[in-house]
């Protein structure tokens, strides 16, 4: 007489959370700043003034942006500061850095604005393997928000986790 086969993982309490769900659309830009210094390595105020200017900014419509200068110039704070006020009315979002600190940053506003109301006292298994960048980040900063509410945190698939956490409660 055969046997019922019973999804004990289907049946629990498990709660999956895979950050690979919330990655948002759009394309990611870096623009290196240093084609709008003279000799790629000192920033002429009103040269540089005068590049931004003439720079068809409505390309990055709808991108995520990272700024960087890739030549070893100092560049000042309100150099950034200048271009984002052309990139604002366009872009998505906008860091100083590389494209894993514009990951990070993304991450950090998705996990700050995410609602885990139905993680709380829950088994919670948090889903390792991304097609997608995500940055390690993102996992700790999921932690910190997770652990306060439920009753365990686990790495990887419902087949074979890491447990991380279990709340002593």
């Amino acid at each position: 007489m055969p046997t019922e086969i019973v999804n004990r993982v289907a049946n629990s309490q498990l709660q999956t959370i895979d950050l690979e769900d919330y990655y948002p659309a759009g394309p990611r830009s870096v623009i290196d700043i240093k084609q709008w210094l003279f000799h790629e390595l000192v920033l002429k105020e009103t040269e540089f003034r005068e590049h931004l200017n003439k720079h068809d900014w409505s390309q990055y419509q709808n991108h995520f942006i990272a700024l960087t200068c890739s030549s070893d110039a100092i560049i000042p704070s309100w150099a950034y500061m200048l271009i984002s006020t052309f990139l604002a009315p366009y872009s998505k979002t906008i860091v100083v850095g590389n494209l894993i600190e514009l990951e990070t940053a993304i991450f950090q506003n998705i996990i700050s604005n995410l609602n885990i109301e139905a993680f709380i006292n829950k088994p919670v298994i948090i889903k390792g393997c991304a097609n997608k960048p995500i940055p390690p980040t993102a996992y700790i900063q999921l932690i910190q928000k997770l652990q306060p509410q439920v009753k365990s945190i686990m790495f990887g698939e419902a087949c074979s986790t890491v447990p991380l956490f279990k709340n002593k409660k």
